[in-house]
């Protein structure tokens, strides 16, 4: 089979049979592609492709293009997933990929951001244009709501009820769940859809997307990073659109909400997920002594 014709049903198996979200499509898609044409560099069959020749690819991946324990976990969860289907397909006789071992991971703390912080990020977006007027919405709910970028991306204008300060937004794996923000979001949603987003939509568009780029159509993650990036570098800071998210999870914490409530509302599947917060929260505690209190002087007896 034709490497693009078989990496096009794999990709159909994804999400019509595994359930996997498009996110993780296009993720395992990537990988799977530079494998199948590493093997056609080496002229190696698929069928051929044992443990082995798999372990010499991911060393040749780790040296070539400097990839981490994480990317590498990742590149092997997608080779395990693709040679699942060849074998259902008849293409190899076993799963050479399932005998591979997940590096381990070091825990790395989230990027977080103060409140001051998080006020002068969003302080430098004005909202005199329809652009500026919904990122500030935008980038308001994320923070508010705690919302991964492909979440934001994907709501429509029936999962917003502004009035009781809650969207129904879809997670990772499809799910989908209820979370909530403050009345500063709410504010700028109001003007939002009252302003900004019929000026973006324009007279005859259709779109049940709740955030559009200025041809009308659904705002993309791509287009959310590339917008964060100009009002961080205008804030000061070098952060990445995931640490509102985060900053709203170590907010909550630090605020007394308990550990269930925030993997609740950030929408983790398992509660370990979220416990890396409280490191983040002591990682500020500790940070904060050592700023403001000075180094005490050993007691002479």
């Amino acid at each position: 089979m034709d490497n693009t014709l078989l990496l096009d049903k794999y990709c159909s198996r994804l999400i019509a049979i595994e359930r996997r979200s498009l996110l993780t499509k296009d993720c395992y898609k990537y990988e799977i592609s530079r494998f199948l044409k590493y093997l056609e560099e080496k002229n190696i069959p698929l069928c051929d492709a044992d443990a082995g020749f798999i372990s010499s690819y991911l060393a040749q991946r780790r040296k070539m293009n400097n990839i981490d324990p994480r990317s590498a976990a990742k590149a092997i969860s997608a080779l395990r997933s693709f040679f699942r289907f060849a074998a259902d397909e008849k293409l190899v006789d076993s799963n050479p990929a399932s005998i591979l071992e997940i590096p381990k991971r070091k825990m790395r703390l989230p990027e977080v951001m103060d409140k001051e912080l998080v006020e002068s990020f969003l302080d430098k977006i004005k909202t005199d244009t329809p652009k500026g007027c919904r990122d500030r919405c935008l980038f308001e709910l994320i923070y508010s709501a705690g919302l991964r970028i492909s979440e934001a991306a994907g709501l429509n204008l029936a999962d917003i009820d502004i009035e009781e300060g809650a969207a129904k937004v879809r997670g990772k794996g499809n799910k989908e769940r209820l979370t909530i923000f403050g009345r500063e979001a709410s504010d700028q949603l109001l003007n939002y859809l009252s302003y900004a987003r019929p000026k973006l939509a324009g007279k005859t568009n259709k779109s049940h997307a709740l955030f559009l780029n200025r041809n009308g159509k659904r705002l993309s993650r791509k287009g959310i990073w590339k917008n964060y990036a100009k009002f961080a570098i205008e804030a000061g800071t070098s952060s990445h659109v995931h640490a509102l998210r985060h900053s709203f999870a170590t907010s909550l914490l630090a605020g007394g909400a308990d550990l269930r409530t925030v993997q609740e509302l950030l929408g983790h599947a398992d509660l370990s997920t979220t416990q890396i917060y409280t490191h983040v929260d002591t990682a500020f505690l500790r940070e904060n002594h050592r700023k403001y209190l000075p180094r005490l002087k050993q007691a002479q007896v």
